[in-house]
C-alpha cells in the first residue's frame, strides 16, 4: 500500500475524533446559565440579590462588591434578575 495513502487514511479516521474531543472541552468551559446562578445565590428567595447574597463567599470580596455596585443600575441596593444578567429593562418594564 502506498505510504501517502496510508497516512491520509489514518488522518481522515483520527482527526474527526480529535475534533469531537476538543469541542467537548470547549463546551465544558461555557458560562453557566445566569438564571440558575441567580436562583442559587438568592438565599431568601425574594427575587432579588442583596449585596451579601451577591458577594457570598467570593474569592475577592472587594471585586465582588465593585461588580455589585456596577450592576445595580437603579441604586436600590439589590439586583433584579435583569440587572444580574446584564440585560437592560425596556421602557414598558421600568
Amino acid at each position: 500500500m502506498n505510504p501517502t495513502l496510508l497516512i491520509t487514511l489514518t488522518l481522515a479516521l483520527t482527526l474527526p475524533t480529535y475534533a469531537q474531543d476538543n469541542n467537548d472541552a470547549t463546551s465544558a468551559k461555557a458560562k453557566p446559565d445566569p438564571q440558575a446562578t441567580f436562583a442559587k445565590k438568592d438565599k431568601d428567595k425574594d427575587g432579588f440579590l442583596s449585596k451579601d447574597e451577591y458577594v457570598g463567599k467570593a474569592k475577592d470580596p472587594t471585586k465582588a462588591e465593585a461588580s455589585f455596585t456596577k450592576k445595580d443600575k437603579n441604586n436600590d441596593g439589590k439586583l433584579s434578575p435583569e440587572e444580574f444578567a446584564g440585560k437592560k429593562k425596556s421602557a414598558e418594564q421600568a
